[in-house]
């Protein structure tokens, strides 16, 4: 499977981007994953979109994505949130393929800066895989148990 990777700034998304980025992160979020949160919180204009685009003939289907937040916004570090691939997807290495090509976006964006996570526990290991610490006991956060994890 081939995949059409699109970093942008909230700025340069256009209405059918953002629309897909926001029905892609209900379908996981708040309908897969049962979780009542509020979603827009108004940072994703203070972060860099990464767009994981699978083609079918002359359509194109959003099938990973995550955002990019700004050192200073959520946290001091550089932070990657909103981490989600689509169940059609899912298994095939699409999550390691995001997460590498996500680390090189932001090492290169800022050089030498920590790279801040709020995890879900369960993908503890995964993250864990990429150089991502454990800093934190286990904690809530909308009803699913998270860590923070630091690179």
């Amino acid at each position: 499977m081939t995949i059409e990777w699109q970093w942008s700034s909230f700025e340069a998304l256009s209405k059918d981007d953002l629309y897909e980025i926001l029905e892609r992160r209900q379908e996981v979020f708040v309908i897969e994953q049962n979780c009542i949160f509020p979603d827009i919180d108004h940072i994703d204009q203070q972060a860099f979109h990464l767009l994981g685009w699978k083609h079918n003939g002359t359509e194109r289907q959003l099938v990973a994505y995550l955002r990019c937040v700004f050192p200073g916004v959520k946290y001091p570090e550089v932070s990657l949130g909103r981490v989600l691939s689509t169940s059609a997807v899912r298994g095939t290495g699409i999550g390691r393929e995001m997460m590498t090509q996500a680390l090189t976006h932001t090492e290169r964006q800022y050089p030498g800066m920590r790279i801040r996570i709020s995890a879900q526990q369960y993908l503890e290991a995964f993250y864990g895989s990429f150089g991502f610490i454990t800093m934190s006991a286990p904690y809530d956060e909308d009803g699913i148990p998270h860590v923070e994890m630091l690179r």
